[in-house]
Order: C-alpha cells, then structure tokens, then sequence
C-alpha cells in the first residue's frame, strides 16, 4: 500500500494547521518537535501539494495496556503471563478544517493502522489503541470497528483485524 503521510520535519507549515481543537492545534504547533527529539512520538502528515499546508496529523508510540482492562473475549486467547499487552498508540489524528468532509480523517486512519500493521512484525503490538477526545471522536473510531475498553475510554483495535485489511 501506498503511504499518503510523511514524518513531520521543520519545512511543514505547522502554525497555519487548525483542525478547531486547541488541544490538537497546540500540540501540532508547539509540542510535536519536541517529542519527536525526545523518540516519545512519531508524527506523519498528510499535505496539501498544492500551497505546502497540512491537511491533517496523526502520531503513534508504543503503549502499553493491563490484560484485565482487555474484554474478556479477547483475554481467553492471550498468555495469562502478561499482565500488560503491548499496543501502538494513535495518540492524536486531526484534520486541518480547511479541509473537513472530504474523507481524510478516514485516509489518515487507514494510514496509521496501515504503519501499524507494519512495524507489528519487528516491534510486537496486540492492538491499536486510541484515546478518543470526544462523543464525535468515539463514534468515528467506532465507525472503523474500534471496541471500547471497559472502565478506561480507551478504544482498541486488535492487529489481526488490521491484518485483515491489509493481506
């Protein structure tokens, strides 16, 4: 599959990108640098060819999460040895409102599942988990098969799914 996003590098237009979420703009424009130096984060975004804009960001980390906040359904198939899972984390997907409607968030998703899918047979990764920000947020994940993880607001998806997508 074709990557559609690049690492984020210090050519990118980043003070222009606002998806209407401080939280999300902030992060893009002051704190993703950083965390990038400090190998806490990689982010990979999606540009406009046209004027060098960002239409939209994700980052991924390794995570981690307890066995017991998995559903059980799942738990019955893993090493009762572990008691934390390992996991990629989708910590932060957003799209420029320059370009909402247009099904990027989607592309930006598959993309991450995608590099996810991907890095699972060097690093292992059980799931992709995401922490989703709103109500809005929750219901996109759910849209794409993402399962709640109880008692956390956590949303997982477990990578032979993602497998599924790819192979």
């Amino acid at each position: 599959m074709k990557q559609f996003t690049e690492h984020l590098n210090s050519n990118h237009k980043k003070a222009e990108f606002s998806c209407g979420v401080p939280m999300l703009d902030d992060y893009l424009r002051k704190q993703a640098n950083q965390d990038i130096k400090r190998n806490l984060t990689a982010c990979f975004v999606l540009t406009d060819e046209s004027n060098d804009l960002l239409k939209g960001y994700y980052t991924l980390s390794n995570n981690s999460i307890p066995q017991n906040k998995i559903p059980t359904e799942f738990q019955k198939k893993l090493p009762k040895s572990y008691t934390s899972i390992p996991t990629t984390l989708l910590g932060r997907l957003a799209v420029d409102s320059r370009y909402k409607g247009q099904g990027l968030g989607k592309l930006l998703l598959v993309d991450a599942l995608y590099r996810s899918y991907e890095i699972s047979s060097s690093v292992g990764s059980y799931a992709v988990v995401v922490d989703p920000i709103d109500q809005s947020a929750v219901e996109f994940y759910s849209k794409y098969g993402f399962i709640l993880l109880p008692d956390s607001g956590k949303m997982f998806l477990p990578m032979q799914t993602i497998k599924s997508l790819f192979v």
